[in-house]
């Protein structure tokens, strides 16, 4: 039954049909024939926290629904370099690049909280495509909204001249995600160690502490228990800019 406690203390989701996430995922907002196709193939899977759903390299074999959870992409250098590529919530697909194209993933997924995934194999999905052209333009939507997230991403790291800018940018980047506006008061609660920061925008544990530092002591920002609030968001987005 939708909603019922199941591992590792998750509100069950057991059918498309009574996902909350209906209006926000994209394959969840099929029509009825669709989604009851789409419902038949899916196998649901629990995961803990930091589990890996799928690493860097490995053969695409499966898609990936997020049905509850937050997982964490992540790419790792030649010299062992990790760095977080973007966090990705409920009702998010992963891995469907990799699917479409028959090519490893290039990425690795590790859940930062207890998930719900619906699995569903590569060769069902893609006999799903072939049979259902409204599927696939979604899906091209989808994989379209994939590379601008990942543009956004190399812009950041690579074009950003300064920690302090490349700070600044990812906050205004987290909360244009999560469709915060960015006011003088605005509170951004990014659940997010140092260390994970860093990863996300190309610099050091250190470097990141810095920074933080550095905005607060210009009174940019007021930290606490990992609760960014925003006191000066014309002087931000000032720093982003430079």
């Amino acid at each position: 039954m939708n909603g019922s406690p199941g591992p590792y203390n998750l509100r069950v989701v057991a059918s498309c049909f009574g996902c909350v996430m209906k209006e926000e995922g994209l394959l969840c907002q099929l029509p009825h024939h669709l989604l009851s196709e789409l419902n038949s193939m899916r196998r649901d899977a629990f995961y803990p926290r930091g589990a890996f759903l799928f690493a860097e390299g490995e053969s695409p074999r499966n898609i990936f629904i997020l049905c509850s959870g937050k997982a964490r992409l992540s790419a790792t250098s030649m010299d062992g370099q990790g760095v977080t590529l973007r966090h990705a919530e409920s009702g998010e697909i992963l891995g469907l690049s990799s699917v479409i194209s028959n090519s490893p993933y290039l990425v690795s997924a590790e859940t930062l909280t207890p998930c719900q995934v619906n699995v569903i194999s590569r060769l069902q999905f893609l006999q799903f495509l072939r049979a259902h052209t409204e599927v696939s333009l979604r899906v091209s939507r989808h994989l379209s909204m994939e590379l601008h997230k990942a543009w956004e991403q190399t812009r950041l790291i690579t074009l950003s001249p300064t920690s302090q800018a490349k700070l600044a940018r990812f906050l205004l980047a987290w909360a244009a995600e999560h469709r915060q506006d960015v006011l003088a008061g605005v509170h951004l609660a990014l659940n997010m160690t140092h260390e994970e920061i860093a990863k996300s925008i190309g610099v050091s544990r250190e470097t990141v502490s810095r920074a933080l530092a550095d905005f607060r002591d210009q009174r940019v920002i007021r930290v606490n228990r990992g609760q960014i609030t925003v006191l000066q968001p014309d002087k931000l987005q000032g720093l982003a800019a430079c």
